[in-house]
């Protein structure tokens, strides 16, 4: 008798297939590769037949196709630990994110050659929100012997696309990235290097307009606003790819929210500082044997970690309030 319940719970491969969002010639090529079997094959016509507790590994499957998994990645998910399937997902989804990128860009050269104005490309900002954002990513370009040896890493590197202006400043060790979003945008996407120097003189005189266009053509950057105007002639060399190493970056596993002003003034003692998450306060920040407790929200398990001072206070600095 149970042996008949069992055989009147299946489904026929159609009716499955409805349930879960497949095709039955979907199932029938999961069935030949393994990865997905029937619950039973009837031997006399071959029909095959569902149970209902597959259903979930069925959509499971359809989700990750749809995905654009490999079936031989995708069978690592179905069936290899928790571990292998998280290494998995986040290789493909490295090489989507790659894939993406490299079909924008295309993208993108085909818009500003169908433009019609290959040369140039033109977005207006606030003034105001384009100082800020030079303050906020200046602190980032190298200076000293490592502007020396790459002179390009004290630059800031302006991109104009379809749709936000970013600007872009690292020395190797931090990495800062502002993102504008425009309220007009003209011409293809374009971007430029320029002097992080000449970059915060503009700033300054930017800040007190209300909006300012933002011209990148092959001479560099010229800033216009207020019946008046400033150029920025573009530096030579090649910026690093500075989005590979974001979409690289693994999603973080911490995060504390502090009051910036009280972090500043812990971080200009001289020395090593080693901040530590607290379940009371929230974050200590220790120097040699002294302590500072400041409160904050945090999330994630417990940390320990040092920081050289002269490298965290710019990037508190030039943080967001």
């Amino acid at each position: 008798m149970a042996g008949m319940d069992d055989t009147e719970a299946l489904v026929s491969i159609g009716a499955f297939a409805r349930r879960v969002g497949l095709t039955p010639s979907a199932l029938r090529f999961y069935d030949d590769c393994g990865v997905l079997r029937p619950a039973r094959v009837d031997p006399a016509t071959g029909y095959r037949y569902y149970a209902p507790d597959q259903e979930p590994r069925a959509v499971l499957v359809r989700r990750l196709r749809e995905a654009g998994l490999p079936l031989v990645d995708a069978s690592v998910v179905l069936d290899g630990s928790p571990e292998e399937a998280r290494a998995v997902l986040a290789r493909h989804a490295r090489r989507t994110r790659a894939t993406a990128a490299a079909a924008q860009a295309a993208i993108d050269d085909i818009l500003r050659d169908l433009s019609g104005d290959a040369g140039r490309g033109e977005a207006r900002v606030g003034g105001a929100e384009l100082a800020g954002a030079v303050r906020q990513v200046a602190p980032s370009a190298a200076c000293g012997a490592v502007r020396e040896e790459f002179p390009v890493l004290g630059c800031v590197l302006v991109e104009l696309t379809g749709q936000e202006v970013r600007l872009v400043a690292t020395d190797r060790y931090r990495l800062a990235v502002r993102v504008l979003r425009p309220t007009a945008v003209t011409g293809g996407p374009r971007d430029a290097l320029v002097d992080v120097a000449t970059m915060k003189e503009v700033a300054s005189w930017a800040v007190r307009l209300p909006e300012v266009g933002i011209e990148i053509d092959g001479r560099g950057v010229r800033v216009h606003g207020g019946g008046d105007q400033r150029d920025i002639p573009a530096a030579d060399g090649t910026f690093p790819s500075y989005r590979v190493i974001l979409d690289d970056l693994p999603a973080a596993r911490h995060r504390l929210i502090v009051d910036r002003d009280a972090l500043r003034r812990v971080l200009a003692d001289e020395g090593p500082v080693i901040l530590c998450t607290d379940e009371r306060h929230g974050l200590v920040v220790r120097h040699g044997t002294a302590e500072t407790a400041l409160r904050a929200v945090r999330t994630g398990p417990p940390l320990r970690i040092a920081f050289d001072p002269d490298v965290l206070l710019p990037a508190v600095e030039a943080s967001v309030r």
